[in-house]
């Protein structure tokens, strides 16, 4: 239950800046907004590019708008690199900070036994969660801030975000290399990828298990 507790409070945490400020960034960042935000640092807009990503984290910022725009000014495939790399982080980050907290501190939020029932669900389901979750809106940071609290393998983790994150980062730059106003292949594909791609690593994180015994 407490699992649960702590997932709707991070979803809140999400979603209120997204009710009080999201149309604000959105406008901001709409039409050739994100591009030109990005073109007006010069050489840096990379940076800019990831760091707003990362930014996402704490604020309504539209991550596929400004994966577009990457996409637009690098093209699709150093464009989805950054943009890859800018979601990687975000997520990165978020379970950073959630496992900062510890063993002692995750037993503190949660309590022994959803810790317990967590962590089981983060090591036995939660490649599938981490992956799947990138594509959609809101959920990617609390569940990876939910898998660092819940202290899901590090490897794992890592290796499920960039089955995630690599499929949105690509598709998205394509998007915006493109010019496509209706991206719904886009999404098909960015949901679709994650799986096929985890479905891969599994087998190799069996066989990488099996020869560290």
């Amino acid at each position: 239950m407490r699992n649960w507790i702590v997932f709707g409070f991070l979803l809140l945490l999400i979603i209120i800046p997204f009710l009080i400020w999201g149309e604000w960034f959105t406008n901001i960042f709409s039409g050739e907004g994100a591009i030109q935000r990005l073109e007006a640092v010069g050489q840096w807009a990379w940076g800019l590019g990831i760091l707003l990503l990362v930014g996402d984290l704490f604020l309504p910022l539209p991550a596929t708008i400004i994966m577009s725009a990457m996409g637009y000014l690098y093209g699709p495939w150093v464009g989805g690199l950054l943009a890859s790399l800018g979601s990687f982080l975000s997520g990165l980050l978020a379970y950073g900070l959630s496992s900062s907290l510890g063993e002692r501190g995750a037993l503190f939020i949660l309590g022994e036994k959803d810790f317990q029932k967590g962590k089981n669900l983060f090591s036995i389901n939660g490649g599938w969660i981490v992956a799947i979750s990138r594509w959609l809106p809101v959920f990617p940071e609390a569940i990876a801030c939910m898998a660092g609290l819940n202290k899901m393998n590090f490897r794992k983790f890592v290796i499920a975000l960039l089955c995630g994150s690599i499929p949105l980062g690509f598709v998205f730059a394509y998007v915006g290399y493109t010019g496509e106003e209706n991206p719904y292949m886009a999404l098909v594909t960015s949901a679709l990828l994650p799986i096929i791609l985890w479905i891969i690593a599994q087998r190799i994180l069996r066989r990488l298990s099996k020869s560290e015994v």
